[in-house]
């Protein structure tokens, strides 16, 4: 075999390679949760307008807003009490904190956790304040995400449903925690 032809072989096989890692990489857009909240309702939630921050001992999280969900927090919703409108969006972002190697005073973050997402559609989510939720935990070794579960901090259902509970504390705010603060 001359060497052109083994150059030929090893870039094919070279190519395969790259090939297969491609195409087993997961697509994150194809995950749903029972009750019809999926990962695609959600795309492009990476370039979302900031909403507000959270931070506890086991992480950090930005909250994030598409353009409904923004345009609502400038004319005062929900804090003036009236409901937020449907086709709003929110995703909250979860790392574990790790300090800042050039300023180490300041927590960032560190590893990704979990993708949360809430979406506002009352008719489609009737029997759950108009909203509906979805949890997706991350694995950072396998570089995939699956549905949180109950065995997750908080623990989470897997449905449309399992912000439900936890956010009825924000009933009068329309079932949203995060406040808009001044910019």
């Amino acid at each position: 075999m001359n060497r052109k032809s083994l150059w030929t072989i090893g870039t094919v096989a070279w190519l395969a390679v790259l090939g297969a890692l491609a195409s087993s990489a997961q697509d994150k857009y194809t995950l749903r949760v029972p009750g019809g909240l999926s990962f695609s309702d959600f795309r492009g939630y990476e370039a979302w307008q900031a909403i507000g921050v959270s931070r506890n001992d086991r992480a950090v999280a930005v909250i994030l807003g598409n353009p409904v969900m923004i345009n609502a927090y400038r004319a005062g919703i929900p804090a003036n009490g009236k409901p937020v409108p449907d086709g709003a969006k929110m995703a909250k972002v979860h790392w574990a904190p790790q300090s800042n190697a050039y300023f180490t005073e300041t927590t960032g973050p560190g590893t990704l956790l979990n993708v949360d997402f809430m979406e506002k559609d009352s008719k489609r989510f009737a029997d759950s304040g108009g909203w509906g939720w979805a949890a997706f935990d991350y694995d950072a070794t396998s570089k995939t995400f699956t549905p949180a579960t109950t065995t997750d901090t908080p623990p989470q259902g897997h449905d449309a449903k399992c912000g439900f509970a936890c956010h009825t504390r924000a009933k009068t705010k329309d079932y949203v925690f995060t406040e808009y603060g001044n910019r």
